[in-house]
């Protein structure tokens, strides 16, 4: 899946709502606490489990919620994890969040983030467990999901910090660990806000996916990537670069080795004219994915023989 960025007036009033978040906690220090962020808006939290089909059922019969869809049809939240695969869910009528219990910590701190990013913006309030007659196409769907995913970036990394932060030090994955280690955010969350927001002026590329050397039975070359993360100046100068040439790419120079880091090269990738560039690649396997940071060096200049 390719990120959305998303336009400069919807992300401008996405870092409005955070700024002003931020500013009635007192600019905090990282790493940011959610409970505080919960206590500001006054929102709950509760907890369901993807896993027990009976736990979510007794958890929804609990619920009183005032929205008359829910009342209409008390599997409604039921149907949504299920068709959705949901992993936390934003009631807006109770302004509660829901989080899978089964996920682990780390990932619940995402996705709380992202439920209380939806919380945050008005124009999502009205789309949040439509019926079936009102249901999200994918479009607007994925794009409702990125508007989610920029704020929980926006709030989780304490916005103009972390790029402070980023901006200092040489782009490389190595930089990235540390920027996890200071935010007390995951490594991929951190990869990923890494790439989309930091060294703006730099074209960068994030991969996470299969180990290329380690494909999975489900491997399809068409989809070699869980996410393919474009920065902005990569984005508007190398857009057309496909995720099968990445992909052949990056396996050119990865080991086999399950964990750790598995290679480094200097890679040519064509910009949107067809001209040739040089991009320095490294990977490292965390053992579950493979995460790869593509970052802009030169212009490729061809050699003439004579």
């Amino acid at each position: 899946m390719r990120n959305i960025l998303l336009s400069r007036p919807t992300a401008a009033d996405i870092e409005t709502q955070v700024r002003k978040v931020l500013r009635g906690l007192g600019n905090p220090e990282p790493p940011l606490q959610l409970e505080d962020v919960r206590e500001l808006l006054r929102l709950d939290r509760g907890y369901y489990s993807s896993r027990n089909d009976g736990f979510l059922r007794e958890m929804i019969s609990k619920l009183s919620v005032a929205g008359a869809q829910i009342i209409e049809r008390p599997t409604l939240l039921l149907d949504a994890v299920r068709k959705f695969d949901l992993r936390a869910l934003y009631l807006p009528d109770r302004k509660r969040i829901l989080l899978d219990q089964s996920q682990p910590d780390a990932k619940q701190r995402w996705n709380e983030a992202h439920e209380i990013g939806h919380s945050l913006l008005p124009w999502h309030a009205d789309l949040m467990l439509g019926d079936h007659e009102q249901s999200l196409t994918p479009g607007c769907h994925a794009q409702i999901e990125a508007e989610a995913n920029y704020t929980a970036g926006q709030l989780l990394f304490l916005q103009e910090r972390f790029v402070h932060a980023a901006n200092d030090s040489v782009p490389s994955l190595s930089a990235v660990r540390d920027l996890k280690d200071d935010f007390g955010n995951t490594y991929t969350t951190t990869f990923w806000r890494y790439v989309e927001g930091a060294h703006t002026n730099l074209p960068m590329v994030g991969l996470i996916g299969a180990h290329p050397k380690r494909p999975s039975g489900t491997f399809s070359i068409s989809r070699p990537f869980r996410y393919l993360i474009e920065s902005p100046a990569f984005s508007a100068a190398f857009g057309g670069v496909t995720p099968a040439e990445l992909h052949r790419a990056i396996t050119s120079y990865c080991g086999p080795q399950r964990a750790g880091p598995l290679g480094c090269a200097e890679l040519i990738l064509p910009d949107n004219n067809g001209d040739p560039h040089v991009f320095f690649f490294e990977s490292f396997s965390n053992t579950y994915d493979c995460l790869t940071l593509g970052i802009y060096r030169r212009r490729h200049s061809r050699v003439v023989g004579f």
